[in-house]
């Protein structure tokens, strides 16, 4: 037992998480692509690959945190805390009114049936017919069936909790994994002094708690990216070519999970090449490049894979994005090739004397200019597309809801740092800027603190980037998840090490001055995102809907054929029917008005009775279905959901009312 066990615990701790997750997402993928992801064989496969990659990330991790037994419990407490807090308030989101719930029900359907695509069942309606639509919100239609939106990675994990029976568990359990996660990158890069204060900054922070109650994949991406950052930090303190692999893998399996993990792990390509160019002159260092580079590819290359074949209309319908980001990850590659290949002349250049401090001073300028940006600019978009002109009236609705006149043209992107002070407090965001400041100078100035370049470097692109084009539609609590991934625990991240620095700087003026200004700065830190989120943190959203499909579920005639009939509740449980209910499910086109032509649904009506079948109609209201038979409330229910705020942070939740009414054609 010695002295520094409790860092190396901290430190091993504090990279299982990302570890055993890219152990699942190694095994379950391969079998979802071949239709048999069931609890035995992922078990038999996904236990002892994530077992694998724990030993090999934790074996011989040495003395690579300072930490006291009381750090290390104080981190594993509130982690558990976290997980506690937000299971007993979980969400249930089931009826797809917007993404969690497409996550949702695309996890219990592998869960229950371990392979995609959902087949139509378009014999149970007399075969196909131009009238009948089977894809929907959140789904696509591709041969053979139809696919949930999204990338695969976070389904696959969430899909756990459907095995257990306790499928809004899950999120809560990341969640807290995330929180172990951050607190690990913390007490490697500030001191695990500040690994418990950086916990609970992450633990309360509103969009933290959100996106910990139900099904996102921003928390599965965070504790991959930030748990890359550590197994980086732990391959530069005892190289060894497998960590650097380790650490790619972990970095470019992100992409699995979110598109978006493209673009925040192109620093780490970056980062691999400057490793790769400092063999010769720093040859421990230089030798992580090439597993880093390595496990990077084939990370990034299994992502990838599965989007290509999982989540291809997806990934179509996101073209004018991700094309603009496949360049950029061209350029990066290509400039990473070239400056290794030029690494030797490089080296004999010495920067100009003001480039350090001008650095610094560039870094506060352009937070500044991110801060001031509602007073010079008005970000807008005109609607060119199906997607724009949903986006435009759901603000316009928004705007009325809040009282404002309604422009469906605004994107209130310029709010975007003003959201992140929202839910980390101006000190913290003020503290993190003196910090990024602190570390370009340095930085530029002597190469020091090496440990620091890959995480400034994520920290600073993926914040960047994203507060400059956050493209979601901007109403809170729901634009908050954008910044879940990078943003929050990397301002958190800096500003902590400001902390550190200013405590070291107040010791040499006195014990009492760093005492004192030491606590009234976790002060600062700690109370303005707990304020933030006091006004909706006990208040679950959405609870009830999982009971009330099951309800739903068990009216409907063993062998119906359900056909919708409107638009909004096709869009909420279509999916839910054919999946939860496990009957044949589909929309019927409408022309101009939410509610299908009545000639057309009798056409169909007669088709499914045709087969053998019960026809089932559903819609909203009572009278959209009385023409088919008689009418019965099958779903009526009322409970909260998010509010929707566009210039100031979320305090309170909405009433959401939700009813479904079904007519048998007998």
């Amino acid at each position: 037992m010695g002295h520094d066990r409790p860092g190396r615990v901290l430190a091993a701790l504090s990279v299982l998480p990302a570890l055993a997750v890219a152990g699942w997402l190694l095994a379950g993928l391969p079998l979802l692509l071949l239709g048999h992801f069931a609890p035995l064989p992922a078990a038999l496969l996904g236990l002892p690959a994530a077992a694998l990659l724990c030993r090999a990330g934790t074996r011989r991790l040495g003395k690579l945190v300072e930490a006291t037994s009381w750090q290390v419990a104080g981190v594993v407490a509130v982690a558990v805390a976290s997980g506690v807090f937000n299971t007993v308030l979980h969400s249930e989101q089931v009826a797809v009114r917007r993404d969690p719930a497409t996550y949702a029900l695309y996890a219990a359907w592998i869960a229950d049936h371990g392979s995609l695509p959902i087949p139509r069942q378009a014999e149970a309606f007399g075969g196909f017919d131009p009238w009948l639509i089977f894809a929907g919100v959140g789904f696509f239609d591709v041969p053979g069936g139809v696919v949930p939106q999204f990338m695969p990675g976070a389904p696959l994990l969430f899909a756990v909790g459907n095995w257990f029976g306790a499928p809004f568990a899950m999120p809560a359990v990341l969640g807290a994994l995330a929180v172990l996660t951050l607190a690990g990158v913390v007490a490697r890069l500030a001191g695990a002094r500040w690994a418990v204060v950086a916990a609970v900054a992450l633990a309360v922070s509103l969009p933290i708690l959100y996106t910990s109650r139900t099904t996102f994949s921003e928390i599965p991406s965070l504790i991959l990216l930030f748990g890359g950052l550590s197994l980086v930090c732990d391959a530069l303190a005892r190289p060894g070519w497998w960590r650097g692999v380790l650490a790619g893998l972990v970095f470019g399996l992100a992409v699995l999970v979110r598109i978006d993990g493209l673009r925040d792990v192109l620093p780490v390509l970056a980062f691999a090449g400057l490793l790769v160019a400092m063999r010769r002159s720093a040859r421990n260092k230089g030798a992580l490049g090439p597993g880093l580079l390595a496990g990077l590819v084939a990370g990034g290359g299994l992502g990838m894979l599965g989007g290509y074949v999982l989540a291809r209309p997806y990934l179509g319908y996101l073209a004018g994005s991700i094309r603009p980001l496949l360049l950029i990850c061209a350029g990066v590659l290509v400039l990473t090739a070239a400056g290794t290949a030029a690494a030797p002349f490089l080296a004999r250049l010495r920067p100009p004397g003001w480039l350090p401090m001008a650095g610094a001073g560039l870094t506060v300028l352009l937070m500044a200019g991110l801060y001031a940006r509602p007073w010079v600019q008005t970000v807008t978009r005109v609607p060119t597309h199906a997607g724009d002109q949903r986006t435009f009236t759901m603000i316009e609705a928004i705007q009325r809801a809040n009282g404002m006149d309604p422009d469906g043209s605004r994107l209130y992107f310029e709010y975007s740092l003003h959201w992140a002070v929202w839910y980390v407090g101006l000190p913290a965001v003020v503290l993190a800027t003196v910090a990024a400041a602190l570390l370009v100078r340095r930085l530029l100035r002597d190469g020091t603190p090496f440990e620091w370049l890959l995480p400034l470097a994520v920290v600073g692109w993926t914040t960047v980037t994203t507060l400059l084009r956050p493209e979601i539609t901007p109403d809170h609590p729901w634009a908050a998840r954008r910044l879940v991934p990078v943003v929050i625990p990397g301002l958190i991240l800096l500003a902590t090490y400001a902390l550190a620095w200013l405590r070291d700087r107040a010791g040499r003026r006195g014990t009492r001055l760093r005492r004192w200004g030491t606590a009234l700065a976790v002060v600062l830190v700690l109370v303005p995102p707990a304020v933030t989120s006091i006004g909706t943190a006990f208040t679950p959203i959405e609870r009830g809907e999982a009971a009330a499909v099951q309800a739903m579920c068990g009216q409907l005639p063993e062998n119906a054929s359900v056909l919708f009939v409107e638009r909004v509740t096709g869009d909420r449980f279509m999916q839910a029917v054919r999946g939860t209910c496990g009957r044949p499910a589909a929309a019927v086109k409408r022309v101009l008005t939410d509610v299908a032509p009545e000639d057309q649904v009798r056409r169909l009506i007669e088709r499914v009775r045709g087969t053998g079948r019960v026809p089932v109609v559903l819609a909203a209201d009572e009278d959209q279905v009385a023409p088919y038979g008689r009418a019965t409330q099958i779903l009526a229910l009322v409970a909260r959901q998010d509010e929707r705020s566009l210039i100031e942070a979320p305090n309170g939740t909405w009433t959401l009312r939700m009813n479904v009414w079904m007519a048998v054609s007998e």
